[in-house]
């Protein structure tokens, strides 16, 4: 397979296509968005870890199963995940040269992401629903 050579010519070129425009947008958009959430979310979680330090179990599932707290940490969950999704698959494409294992490195991201946000959502309805 030739590897593409990427010379100062053929970035001044503005014909040069380096992938994808649209999808590159809405990343950075995206990655901005789940930052600035992500800050404000967790300013919550290390509220509710300061509020929490040297109580007992039973007080901790009182504090986590309130559905409110539930669904602040069950949102901080998926956008954090979002987030660390989209910055592995910039990683990714930036570092992986080789096609195939670009894309199954893309593809156990995803899979990564989505086992361990399912997990973590269905753990936080457990604690809401049953305490």
């Amino acid at each position: 397979m030739r590897e593409k050579v990427i010379t100062t010519q053929t970035i001044a070129d503005p014909k040069t296509s380096y992938g994808d425009g649209k999808a590159a947008s809405r990343h950075f958009i995206a990655q901005r968005w789940t930052g600035a959430v992500n800050v404000l979310l967790v300013g919550f979680l290390v509220w509710m870890v300061v509020r929490l330090a040297g109580a007992d179990r039973a007080e901790m599932i009182s504090v986590v199963g309130n559905p409110i707290a539930g669904i602040i940490l069950a949102v901080l969950l998926v956008v954090a995940l979002v987030h660390m999704r989209i910055g592995m698959v910039e990683i990714v494409e930036d570092y992986v040269q080789d096609p195939r294992t670009n894309r199954l490195s893309l593809m156990l991201n995803t899979l990564f992401c989505l086992g361990v946000g399912l997990i973590g959502v269905i753990a936080i309805l457990k604690l809401v629903i049953w305490g």
